[in-house]
Formats: structure tokens, sequence, C-alpha cells
């Protein structure tokens, strides 16, 4: 029989069948679709033979007045600084802790002892100066000097351990400095268990842990899944009844003995598994916590109606100073035109850019391109009172002084408070304004001179952002994900028709929104989201957006996904400082090389990715990793004219017919007979192809066929064309 051909249009089409999406291609990994040709995405190297410590959540590049070009890129534990293919720490300190003390006592658990409230938490990492050790301990003080630590626990409010290399002989004495990084936040959006009468969060400063002695199975048991008694190393510090807090899980308990919980109920107060008394799966050694304290207005709320959110940055230039605020916490800068630059922190007090003046507790940050103003979104009411906090609160300085913010008759400095949603999700630069969302809303915010500074005008409802960074512009437009769509912003809000879009929402977690991440791929005119799903720490998946490749064939757009954990990022930067893009992977089951902390557990590691060179993933060692892809069809059936899939089909052969192929291709066929059957591959398949491959013999044969294409190899990349096969009836069944 004649050969056929079979055409699919650009994108995937998960809203539909694999039969009822005719025409379509179904599922992809690393494949992007350009002029409605599917193809291998570029490959990727690391720019530093060094990985981060930490989960990198932003970067912004910058040039200075000399051409110098910077990336800054903010961690969930550092602000860096990347020039000229190397790292430097610039992250801002908090106030010094005088003359501390060391207990030493026998093994690499090192206490350290302040004379007042350290106000550290686990996790921390500090930085010791003038250091004198007690003497005895073998160790010299510069093992200590001027080296970073994290602190491993707050046993109490004077005392903070940390880990050392080796052990020490036992004695306590000698004197240290400690100075305490700036907090940024954690590694991943968690729940919390409400906030009122403690700190932010509900957590309790300094509050007593230890560690579980046999691990906890997701049920409503005990230690090992049996009984209604905990195990842990020691009780010691925890009250005689109380609440105790194992990653997301409170677990209330009626008494206690000296190494054991008694009495327990798991998955108290809404944390157990949604659905079931069950409470979670925790494995021996977890850390666990006194709750006891943790508050919500006097009482704990469900943990699923607070979440905590992670270490975020807001970056921005002030001409060649980089402006830097913690989400929810103060305002940086550092000055790339300093002649000691590279070895000088971001600071409050930087020569010329003082920032003693800002809010102290801010949401997000710009500047504005053309007035340069600063511009605080979700903060202070009453500048350096953070209980004023207002998370729809606007306030900026004045033009050209990032330090002013006292509002007269005669400056541009201005506030406003948002009336629809309940906090600021975000903001950035787009198109003659800038652009703000809330949770609920979209208002555009542009410069209108005297006497208001700023106008304000609400553009949208039901269209919020899901996180800070889930929002790009290009070409006047912008692209974001909300809660429960993606939107695009042309001077109209537009929902974006979507033919991924259950894939995504139904299993997407938007509890953890504000680790979504929204990148721009100019060149092949892509938007990608990065995004975490239910039962995830951190993203694990992502969903493009080709906001250029569009045509009558593809009325949902031309969207496509992927799981490829080598493809996921926390961070990305298009191309305009540097010539490709620049993006950053986390592990969070390895260990990051800089900044050197020592001690270090469960900070993970981020990589630095230069994106569109080579095949394949380059990795700081120098090793490659192989970067595999696919694109599958949708279930085709033979059209005769009893109907489509009357009869069973049967393809003596087809046509490789690929636009550009390195190395080789792998085509699959694999058949079914009924729609709701799964497909089985056919007799030969897979079929290894290359470039001088004319003709495939398949002798496949069932009622509905589907293609895959797909490379498993190192140093391959391929772009496909179209599907031509001998396809004739073979009876009905």
């Amino acid at each position: 029989m004649a050969l056929q051909q079979i055409k699919f249009a650009p994108g995937i089409d998960k809203q539909d069948t694999s039969v009822g999406a005719v025409g379509r291609w179904v599922d992809s990994d690393n494949v992007r679709f350009r002029y409605g040709l599917p193809e291998k995405v570029g490959g990727w190297q690391s720019l530093l033979t060094d990985s981060i410590v930490g989960v990198a959540r932003k970067q912004h590049a910058f040039v200075d007045t000399e051409g110098n070009r910077y990336i800054a890129i903010g961690t969930d534990k550092f602000l860096l600084i990347f020039f000229e293919g190397q790292l430097f720490d610039i992250t801002p300190l908090a106030t010094t802790i005088s003359s501390a003390t060391f207990t030493f006592n026998g093994t690499t658990t090192i206490t350290i002892t302040t004379s007042a409230a350290h106000n550290l938490e686990d996790g921390d990492i500090v930085l010791l100066d003038s250091v004198t050790l007690p003497g005895g301990t073998g160790l010299s003080a510069s093992d200590f000097e001027d080296k970073l630590f994290q602190v491993i626990s707050t046993p109490t409010a004077n005392t903070f351990t940390i880990t050392f290399t080796s052990s020490g002989s036992a004695a306590s004495g000698g004197s240290v400095d400690i100075k305490p990084y700036e907090r940024v936040g954690p590694a991943a959006q968690t729940y919390g268990y409400g906030y009122g009468i403690s700190q932010y969060g509900g957590t309790v400063q300094g509050a007593q842990t230890t560690t579980l002695n046999g691990s906890l199975n997701a049920d409503t048991a005990g230690t090992g899944g049996a009984g209604t008694a905990i195990t842990v190393v020691s009780t010691t510090g925890f009250p005689a009844a109380g609440t105790i807090a194992i990653a997301n899980e409170l677990i209330t308990y009626t008494s206690k003995n000296s190494t054991q919980f008694l009495g327990i109920t798991r998955g108290a107060k809404g944390t157990a598994t949604p659905g079931t008394s069950n409470g979670q799966a925790h494995s021996s050694s977890d850390t666990v916590t006194n709750a006891s304290e943790f508050s919500g207005w006097g009482d704990a709320v469900d943990a699923g109606t607070i979440t905590l959110e992670p270490g975020l940055w807001s970056l921005s230039n002030f001409g060649q100073v980089l402006v830097a605020t913690i989400a929810n916490g103060k305002t940086f800068t550092w000055n790339a035109g300093d002649a000691a630059r590279l070895s000088v922190r971001a600071s409050t007090s930087t020569t010329d850019f003082v920032t003693t003046g800002n809010p102290t507790a801010t949401r997000t940050t710009l500047i504005s391109p053309t007035t340069r103003h600063l511009i605080h979104f979700g903060t202070e009411t009453t500048i350096g009172s953070t209980a004023t906090q207002d998370d729809m609160f606007i306030r900026f300085s004045e033009q050209e002084n990032i330090n002013s913010y006292t509002i007269t008759a005669v400056n541009t400095a201005g506030s406003q408070r948002l009336q629809d949603g309940t906090k600021i999700m975000g903001a950035l630069v787009a198109k003659e304004n800038i652009l703000v969302w809330t949770d609920n809303a979209l208002y555009t915010m542009k410069f209108v001179g005297a006497p208001f500074t700023f106008g304000f005008e609400q553009v949208g409802t039901n269209c919020g952002l899901i996180g800070k960074n889930a929002a790009i512009e290009i070409d006047g437009v912008a692209y974001w994900m909300g809660s429960n769509g993606f939107f695009s912003f042309d001077g109209t809000v537009n929902t974006l028709p979507c033919s991924v879009e259950d894939y995504v929402y139904d299993d997407v977690d938007t509890t953890k929104g504000q680790q979504v991440n929204a990148g721009i791929n100019n060149l092949f005119t892509e938007v990608t989201w990065w995004y975490p799903t239910a039962g995830s720490d951190f993203n694990n998946r992502y969903v493009v957006y080709n906001y250029g490749q569009t045509n009558q064939q593809v009325p949902m757009g031309n969207w496509y996904t992927g799981v490829n954990s080598n493809s996921i990022r926390t961070t990305w930067i298009d191309t305009l400082v540097y010539p490709k893009p620049y993006a950053t992977a986390f592990n969070d089951s390895n260990t990051g090389t800089f900044p050197a902390v020592i001690g270090q557990t469960g900070l993970g590691q981020s990589v630095l990715f230069e994106h569109e060179t080579g095949t394949d993933q380059v990795n700081p060692d120098g090793s490659t990793t192989t970067l595999t892809s696919f694109v599958e069809s949708f279930d085709f059936a033979l059209q005769t004219d009893q109907g489509i899939g009357e009869y069973f089909l049967s393809m003596g052969r087809f046509l490789p017919n690929f636009k550009n192929l390195i190395g080789n291709a792998v085509v699959n066929v694999s058949v079914t007979p009924y729609p709701a059957q799964a497909n089985t591959d056919s007799s030969f398949s897979p079929f290894t192809i290359d470039s001088a491959t004319t003709f495939v013999s398949t002798r496949a044969r069932g009622r509905y066929a589907a293609i895959k294409i797909e490379n498993t190899g190192t140093g391959q990349s391929w772009r496909f064309g179209t599907f031509q096969a001998d396809l004739k009836p073979d009876g009905r069944r």
C-alpha cells in the first residue's frame, strides 16, 4: 500500500485522551517546538568548578560603569557575586555577639555559650572571629578564625552547637566573637503553626530539640509502628506534657520519661495526612522540637492555614549599585564601583548608598526604571517597626535618593495601600509602567508626577500571582502563573488557553507557590515555569509556553512539559548582560562547596549553568551527564470507508525524516487494540536511526498505533520532520 503521511501540530495536548488528541503530540521531556517541529533542547555546562551551598532563589545580572559584568545570586543562606568566573561572598552580617566561650567535650560537637540571648536558630550561618581557644584542646585557633560554621542546634537561649572536622580534647573557656550572617529563610516553603505572641511563623527562638531514636511510620502509632510512645535520645528540657514538632507534623503527648514521650496523638492540630488521622513518616535521628509554645494568637491553628515562605531575595540595581532585600526583612546595598568591592559585604551602611532609613520588613523591592525610586511592596506603615508590616502597603523613596522616605510637599516620596487581595505577591518593570500583583489582582503603577508621583490602577481580578518569581515580561507582554491558571497582560488581562492545564494544576503544590520560578528564553520565544508537585519539597516539574510559535492548529496554545530531574531550575536569567541564559539547579542530597561551611548538614547544593551549549550536561567536576529527551504522539488509527479504527492497521515500514540528527535517535512504535488499554511496543521496537537510515521494517499491528522519538545516549541531538508509514487494513481483530 502507498505511504501515508501523518502530521502533528506543535506542542503537547494533555487535555484530551491519547486517542482524542488527533494530530497532536501527547507527552514530552527535554523537547521544544521550533517552527512546528519537535527537537531536543540545547545542553548546558557548569560555569564553575565550585557549587553553591544552599538553594539559589534569585539571580540578577548588571554592569558597572566600566563595563564589568556581574551576577548577584541570592540563596536561602547567602548573597553571592559571580564575576569573571569566580564567586564572592558578600552576605550581610547581623550584630556581632562578643566574648562568647567554648566547651569542647571530646567529640566533634562544640558548644558555644554567650553572655546574652544569641537569637540564633538551627541552620544559621556564623562567622567566628577573634578566636582564643581554651588550653588543652589539641586544636589551633587558626582552625576556627574567620571560618564559617552552621549552627547545628540551639539547646538554650544562651548556647548553640557547631560541628568541627575533628575531635578536640575536653576543655572549656577561651573567647570568640560571633558574627551571624543575616538570616534569609528556610530552603523550602513549609506548613507553619500559626503566629502571634511568638516570632514570625509561630516558632519559638531557641526551642528545645532532641532526635528520634527509631523511626515513625505514617500511621497513628508510636516508634516502630506500635503503641503510644515516641522514643528519643533525651526528653530533658521538654515540658511534662505538651506538643512536639517533627518536620511538618505536630504530635501532642500527655507525659514523658527520660527517653520517651507518652500518651501521644499523631498529626495534631491539622497536620495529619489529609483525609486520615495518620501522621507522617519520619526517620530515626530526625529532629524533634518542643512546639508547646508555638502559637496562633494563643492557640495553635491548623497547619494547613499557614505556610512559612522560603528564604527569598529581591535584587535590582541602582546604576552600578546592587540593591538586595531579604523577603520580609531589610534592604542592603553593594557598590560595584568600590575599588575593594570583591572583599566588601553588602550592608545597610554602604558609603553614599546607606539604607538605614529604609523599612526593615518588606515583601519585595525594585527600582523604578526611569525615575529611580526605590519601591517597597508589602512593607511597614511605620518605618523601623516590623510589627507594622502591612502586606498590601507600598512605600517609595524620594527620586534618586534610596534612603529618604519622609513625605513632604517638595519631594517625590510617597505611599499607597492596595485594596484587592490579602498580600502583595510580586512586582516587575514592564513597558511604560510597573506591574504589581496581589494574591488576587493585578495593578499598574505608573509615574504621573506631582502631587501623587505614582498613579495606581487595578486592571484585573481573580488573576493573582502564585509566587513572587512566577511572572516575567517580554516585548511589552507579561506572562504569569496564578493559583488557578496562566495569564498574560498586554494592556488587558487575558487567560491563556492551555493544552496541559489539568496536568499542571491537578498536581501542582500551590502551598509552595513561592518556590515557582519563571524564566524567559527569548531566542526560542519560550516562557518556562518550574514548579513543585504535591509531596515534593522542591521544584520537580516544568511547563513551557511558546508565545512565538502559535497557529490555528493549536487553539489552546503551544505548550510542552518535562520532568527530567536534570532540567529543573530554581533561578533563570535570559541573554542580556551575558550571551546565553544562566540558570541554577538544586540538589538537596549533595553538598555545596562555596562558601566553605564547616559542619554543614542538609543545606544542599546549587550549580550555576550556562544554557544552550552542547548536547548534554557538563558538571562542575568536568564529567558529563547524558541529556535524554523524547516526544510521543497521539494514538492514530486507520481511516477506511467504515470509519476510523474499525479495522486493525498493519504498519510494514516507515521512512524516518529528521531535519537534523547528530548521533543516533530511537523511534519506538507502540500499538493497542482499544483506547482503554495501555500501549505495548510492537514486535521489533525500538528502532535505532542514524543519518544513513533510509527506511525501517516494523511489522506493527493494532487498532491504534503511536510513535515515540527519543535519544538515550551522550552527544546526541535531533529535530524531527514528518512521519511517513506504509499502513494498510489488517482485519477487524
